[in-house]
């Protein structure tokens, strides 16, 4: 099996990071999981009537937070039901605060 640059390179967890990092950097999926973190779980059309966005908008948030494993949804016919992922949200607290304690700041 061929080994690539990537693979050389990256650990998983700097993998994971980037991945939460990359689904954090819009401010709008913050405001999600603000919102979901204190609904507990609800579904699209709740998180349409808080934001002043377009469903096809807000849906596309929310898949950016699935796909990096930050929340999960839960098929209720004809509904989805969204909630925070405590699994990979409490993996995700600790790589940052991992890389964040890392760094040495210079004054």
């Amino acid at each position: 099996m061929k080994r690539t640059t990537k693979d050389i390179f990256y650990k998983d967890e700097t993998e994971k990071m980037a991945k939460y990092a990359k689904a954090l950097a819009h401010p709008t999926r913050i405001k999600i999981l603000n919102y979901l973190d204190s609904q507990s779980c609800c579904f699209t059309g709740d998180i349409v009537e808080i934001f002043p966005l377009a469903q096809s908008t807000v849906s596309q948030h929310l898949k950016e937070l699935k796909v990096a494993g930050l929340i999960q949804g839960e098929l209720k016919p004809p509904k989805i039901k969204y909630c925070i992922n405590q699994k990979n949200w409490k993996e995700a607290q600790i790589l940052f605060n991992s890389f964040f304690n890392k760094i040495n700041i210079n004054e």
